[in-house]
């Protein structure tokens, strides 16, 4: 299976949750009105976009509707897939891999797929041809080591850590240093995601990213944050805190294979600014790949019927 056609599959459910409701509304009015924009307004909202991101959707709407001179209510639904890939592609959603080694740092909180995806990440750029280090620098959470050791083997990546508890900065230390005598193309560096206290991870990202920025100041830095779709706007709110926290250049966004609230995208990417890279579509090491916004939004609105 593509990637494309797995997208389809796993955008299912919140393909249901919208692109059908969308329909009903559209099919329930025959002309463009105020009560048509309305409840489609409504329906956004419910789909996860978020009530910032889904005013603004129907405020562009409007004005394309008046510019266009739209008067059936059928033609909106064009118009909105045009308005939704806009959004997902101002910015950036291209990963950066310059430099030898290229850095991406990988942040979230436990639970969302973060060592999973790390993983997954490896064996996709092995997969290219890549020399891949990965650094265990997690320290502090419970078998965190032990866990991506099991996927950096399964990627046959070479994984570079110290005992639990170590200074996670000196493991991204080693990990530079293997990696640049190595001759590795990427560096993939798991850190901590612990919220519940934001200035000590906001400390520890800096001295980390200190590290990486005196050691390897030609290489890029991409710093991941890692976010399950299922958990709807409590993703968008890790995304806000993370975002005060660290300079956050892309989000993975995990498990839309098995949500309805893959609107999350839009909110995440509207209220912060912060562009969905990368997307986890199930559990095997195989299901990930970088995120086509066109393809997202045809994946939900149906487009390949009409």
């Amino acid at each position: 299976m593509g990637l494309f056609d797995k997208l389809k599959t796993s955008l299912a459910k919140t393909k249901e949750s919208v692109s059908s409701k969308i329909e009903d509304v559209i099919k329930a009015f025959k002309s463009v009105d105020e009560d048509l924009f309305e409840e489609l307004e409504e329906v956004l909202i419910m789909a996860d976009l978020g009530v910032n991101t889904s005013c603004e959707i129907i405020d562009r709407l409007r004005i394309a509707a008046k510019e266009k001179k739209i008067v059936e209510s059928t033609e909106l639904k064009a118009e909105l897939k045009n308005i939704l890939i806009e959004i997902l592609t101002e910015g950036d959603n291209k990963m950066e891999l310059s430099g030898s080694p290229a850095v991406v740092m990988v942040i979230g909180v436990n639970g969302v797929g973060k060592t999973t995806s790390i993983g997954k990440l490896a064996h996709m750029y092995k997969k290219m041809g890549k020399k891949v280090v990965i650094a265990a620098a997690d320290t502090f959470r419970a078998a965190a080591i032990e866990q991506l050791e099991v996927w950096a083997d399964r990627a046959n990546a070479e994984i570079i850590k110290q005992q639990e508890g170590s200074d996670p900065a000196a493991v991204i230390f080693d990990a530079v240093s293997a990696a640049k005598k190595r001759g590795a193309d990427v560096l993939l560096c798991d850190t901590a995601g612990r919220l519940h206290n934001k200035k000590n991870l906001m400390e520890e990202l800096k001295k980390i990213y200190r590290i990486i920025e005196k050691e390897l100041p030609n290489s890029s830095k991409e710093v991941l944050l890692v976010l399950d779709a299922t958990t709807g706007q409590n993703a968008v709110y890790q995304a806000q805190q993370f975002k005060e926290a660290a300079n956050i250049t892309g989000i993975v966004l995990t498990k839309l294979d098995g949500t309805a609230k893959g609107g999350i995208v839009f909110a995440i990417k509207n209220d912060y600014d912060i562009s969905v890279k990368l997307i986890g579509l199930g559990e095997g090491i195989d299901d990930m790949g970088e995120f086509d916004p066109k393809a997202f939004v045809d994946a939900i609105l149906d487009s390949e019927n009409e």
